[in-house]
């Protein structure tokens, strides 16, 4: 309550026109080497100031929107006192403010494009004629300061709960609702925002998502010698796991659209709408593969599947253990066989390498890493085709890009291993009901071959580009000036043509918060032996304008769902006598 006050009584005091610019200004002739531009200490406005000059030789240029030097911009509007009616459009398009001053006007609104000012810090509207807040004001994340004192406000929108960061809600002197108001002056700011948060109308209806069927021009040149057969459909979904669903990680989102009994429900409704024939998950805990997740895809979607765990669950007692996540493979098992399964555990691996042995960096960033990829080689019950289905999640932090393409390089040269293996079934496996033998490969580019996951890696990054191109140079930048043997020596390489089945501009997002937006989740495929049909779009991005991250009361996860349907180009099979399909599933 006593902020609230101190606030409100120095806002008063802040009427005349232009008065944080003059104030600035004068500061900054006594004090020109201080570094910002706001009010922090209501009780000492002097000493806030001259905290906060920003270096600027003008202040004049810092409040009239000139730049003062090249590269060098103003981030500090101030256009109070001057009895302004409306806020110009204009305004609304200077997405580099950080702190924007509109008190003592006659505004009577605001619009909702202030929502675009992605950048602001404090925003005052004080000392107007505001009866309402538009609720795109939620949209403002970054917002430290919404200072809304002396207007005829009754109440606010639920949207402001999304404000996970404000430290002030300047709400006296407005008419308040009595339980808004007694909220305010007992709790603060934060109660104030969490109720909002909490009890704020699911609103916006769900957006769809459809399939996107590829044309022609889209794909590659139909091979009359490698006629498509069987078709494949694949989805890749990051489920979050639980004990990463925080309050700290996801301030934005309502506690009860974060409890694991909402969410799971909504992760395998997503799941089992699309009805993939196959299904790569990340983040799965080993209690909910063993249990709800498992349980409902088997016993609804006729699933099958292989999990493992990230490497630490080998050092954990049982109990333990149940927590840790990993990568899920499912799999339709009225569908596939599965032929066989493999584990790639990055340290382990890079361990075993004599190259790697000499290298600090090996040491001391990737086995401190223990991510995954699971393996998969499945049937066709029906027609014996095979392929190679990798489920992988590459480490998540944008400060080990150098850890990402060496996690990446181990996998294409343990699939490859991996594969080799395949390359020619058993004499004796057949399809007895059509005689036909599966079909053999003359290397491991020739066997199909689909790598799903969540990748954390940019379009732009080193993994991609080597994915895609299927080259590296030894020197390049994501390898920094870390030391990783032949990597680092002779560069990388991988014998695959592959393809991501999404295109540069085919989803704008596969993940969604705050402080990062954008594709980190993806399919690949072998285009010499796969066609790309079609694949599951993006959400409409109206919706995208209306949230300020995942999860929420629609997603349930920071990521969402990605999926693309294949068909074989292959060698059609030929006869042979009896089956023998070997290995049996794992569950």
């Amino acid at each position: 309550m006593a902020k609230q006050l101190s606030y409100a009584q120095l806002s008063r005091q802040c009427s005349s026109p232009h008065h944080h610019a003059r104030a600035a200004a004068q500061v900054a002739r006594s004090a020109p080497t201080s570094t910002s531009v706001t009010i922090t200490d209501p009780n000492n406005p002097a000493k806030s100031f001259a905290k906060a000059n920003d270096h600027r030789s003008s202040p004049a240029q810092r409040y009239q929107g000139v730049p003062d030097a090249p590269g060098n911009m103003w981030s500090i509007l101030d256009m109070g006192g001057m009895g302004l009616k409306n806020i110009s459009v204009t305004v609304c398009s200077y997405d580099f403010l950080t702190t924007l001053y509109v008190n003592h006007n006659s505004l009577t609104f605001l619009p909702p494009s202030l929502s675009h000012l992605s950048k602001l810090r404090t925003l005052d509207a004080s000392g107007n004629k505001l009866s309402s807040i538009p609720p795109e004001i939620g949209l403002m994340i970054n917002l430290k300061e919404l200072l809304l004192f002396d207007n005829n406000l009754v109440t606010v929108p639920p949207e402001l709960g999304t404000l996970y960061q404000l430290e002030t809600l300047g709400l006296e002197g407005n008419p308040l609702q009595p339980d808004l108001s007694n909220l305010l002056m007992k709790e603060g700011t934060q109660a104030v925002i969490v109720s909002l948060r909490e009890h704020a109308p699911v609103g916006l209806p769900p957006p769809s998502r459809h399939w996107i069927t590829r044309t022609w021009s889209e794909r590659s040149q139909a091979d009359p010698a490698h006629p498509l057969i069987d078709k494949l459909s694949v989805l890749c979904y990051n489920t979050l796991c639980q004990k990463y669903a925080t309050p700290q990680a996801y301030g934005y989102t309502p506690s009860w659209a974060l409890a694991w009994d909402y969410r799971k429900e909504l992760i395998v409704s997503e799941i089992l709408n699309w009805n993939a024939d196959v299904v790569c998950l990340q983040e799965v805990e080993m209690s909910q593969y063993d249990g709800f997740i498992g349980d409902t895809l088997k016993q609804q979607g006729n699933y099958e599947g292989v999990f493992f765990p990230k490497s630490r669950a080998k050092t954990m007692n049982e109990k333990e253990r149940q927590v840790v996540d990993g990568c899920a493979t499912f799999y339709k098992a009225d569908k596939f066989h599965l032929v066989e399964y493999h584990l790639l555990e990055y340290n382990q691996t890079a361990l075993k390498r004599d190259d790697f042995k000499r290298s600090e960096d090996v040491y001391n960033r990737v086995m401190t890493k223990d991510n995954i990829a699971v393996m998969t080689i499945l049937e066709n019950k029906e027609t014996l085709q095979r392929v190679l289905v990798t489920n992988s999640h590459i480490h998540w932090d944008p400060a080990f890009a150098d850890v990402k393409l060496v996690q990446v390089g181990m996998l294409m040269e343990d699939m490859e291993q991996f594969a080799s293996k395949h390359l020619k079934p058993p004499t004796n496996t057949c399809n007895e009901d059509t005689n036909r033998k599966p079909p053999t490969y003359a290397s491991v580019a020739d066997l199909p071959t689909v790598i799903c996951g969540d990748f954390n890696s940019t379009h732009e990054s080193g993994v991609v580009e080597f994915l895609s191109s299927g080259n590296i140079q030894q020197d390049h930048h994501d390898f920094g000036n870390h030391v990783y043997g032949t990597y680092t020596t002779e560069g990388l390489s991988h014998p695959l043509s592959l393809k991501s089945a999404y295109a540069s501009g085919d989803i704008q997002y596969t993940n969604y918060t705050p402080t990062f937006k954008g594709v980190l989740d993806y399919i690949w495929y072998t285009s010499n032996t796969i066609e790309s049909l079609s694949l599951l779009g993006p959400i409409e991005n109206p919706y995208f304008k209306k949230v300020v991250g995942f999860p929420n009361a629609h997603f349930p996860s920071d990521h969402i769902p990605i999926a693309a349907e294949f068909k074989f180009r292959a060698p059609r099979p030929e006869k042979l006598e009896k089956p023998n399909f070997g290995l049996t599933s794992r569950r």
